[in-house]
């Protein structure tokens, strides 16, 4: 059965940005409902696959057909008739060839003007162990992934943005990991679990969770490797390096006036960066002991998370219960998934036939996320100064003038 859209208007519009798109273009992109732009990235062939033979084909960077591999065989009389091809149509679909580079221009760049003017955004890397969604979020220091991507070009924007309109960034990174339903600091020494507690106004948010002022993306890759170095991970034999948690990198960026008056107004972006771990079967993984263990909790958290995706997706059902409290992973992405939030979803699926079951059902779940909708909204801070503070924010303005005085006497001189 055919999964491609009617033929008209898409509902996304294509999310690549050019460096001279206007301010105003990217507001009205941003602004009220809009779809979760999903992506499916397929990788190739490796070593570990046990049936080194594809049964996935991409087509137009947009639709990803799957053949399955027992359909159409004489001796099995229940799958003799069965239609061996099925279709799906995404946002983007990436081939086994396709850079890092092209990924990130093309799914998560476009996101970084409306963090940079308070908006929220998500993106999270959704697939079975082994499909690439570390190599796709993290990537390595040759060949860096979504994370370090975003945040050098996050603060690039910053400083050119806020040369040209007077105002200056301030930009917080936090680095956590979902373990066995608990949540542990990736940047912090000490070992503990920490508590996710819901702020009527942050939403989610992890109590005590360490929080760095970064100033450049190379401080940013360096924390990230750091953080990622103490990630809980373990060879299975689906995958040599496989991630036993989910990780998630939260920036936060503040916007305010270099010389603010008595009220100022503060813009609050929120940008969340999901490196999910893989949903896996027992039989394919070979795990025992604690490693069965970390299986079952995985699998029990990405459950909530399909269960949240159907609900969200199920059309026509408006006040239909979501649950997001199943799972310590779902409270986290509450607004990702349906709240205050512009979310991207990359699906990343093996094209070996040996994974054919794993990557329908990575591609339906992927498929029922397009219909999610969030509501974005941009957040804003009105902070009153008392009177005692005037003092200070006349020397600002002092200093601002001082600043723009010699910049003008250098370029006259």
């Amino acid at each position: 059965m055919s999964h491609l859209p009617p033929k008209g208007k898409p509902d996304i519009p294509i999310p690549v940005v050019d460096e001279g798109e206007t301010n105003e273009h990217m507001k009205a992109m941003w602004a009220g409902q809009s779809n979760v732009l999903v992506a499916v990235r397929v990788r190739p062939l490796m070593k570990h696959d046990i049936v080194k033979k594809s049964c996935v084909r991409v087509l137009d960077a947009k639709v990803v057909v799957i053949l399955d591999p027992a359909s159409g065989d004489k001796q099995d009389i229940l799958r003799a008739n069965r239609n061996r091809e099925k279709q799906y149509a995404f946002d983007y679909v990436f081939d086994p060839n396709s850079k890092q580079e092209m990924v990130y221009n093309n799914t998560t760049k476009f996101l970084i003007h409306g963090v940079l003017d308070g908006y929220n955004a998500t993106v999270f890397a959704y697939g079975q162990t082994g499909s690439g969604k570390t190599h796709t979020m993290i990537g390595s220091q040759s060949d860096p992934g979504i994370m370090v991507r975003v945040m050098e070009d996050l603060f690039v924007h910053s400083q050119s943005q806020g040369k040209q309109q007077g105002v200056q960034y301030k930009v917080t990174v936090s680095f956590l990991e979902v373990y066995n339903e608990n949540i542990r600091d990736l940047l912090s020494d000490v070992e503990e679990y920490l508590d996710l507690r819901e702020d009527p106004i942050k939403g989610p948010v992890v109590a005590s969770i360490t929080e760095i002022e970064a100033t450049s993306g190379s401080e940013v890759m360096q924390l990230l490797h750091q953080g990622n170095a103490k990630r809980s991970q373990a060879a299975t034999a689906a995958n040599e390096v496989s991630s036993r948690s989910h990780a998630v990198l939260q920036v936060v960026v503040e916007c305010r006036d270099r010389a603010p008056g008595t009220v100022a107004n503060i813009k609050v972006g929120k940008l969340s960066l999901v490196d999910l771990a893989g949903s896996e079967r027992a039989a394919n993984t070979k795990n025992v002991g604690a490693r069965l263990v970390e299986g079952a909790n995985i699998n029990r958290s990405l459950l909530a998370l399909g269960n949240c995706i159907n609900a969200l997706g199920e059309k026509g059902n408006k006040g239909n219960f979501v649950p997001y409290r199943d799972s310590k992973l779902t409270r986290l992405l509450k607004d990702s998934l349906g709240g205050n939030c512009r979310t991207v979803m990359i699906a990343n699926i093996s094209a070996a036939e040996s994974s054919f079951e794993e990557t329908l059902n990575t591609l339906k779940y992927a498929n029922r996320a397009k219909n999610i909708k969030t509501n974005v909204q941009r957040n804003v801070l009105n902070v009153n100064y008392h009177i005692s503070e005037y003092v200070e924010l006349i020397n600002n303005l002092r200093s601002e003038i001082q600043i723009l005085k010699s910049q003008i006497g250098g370029s006259m001189g």
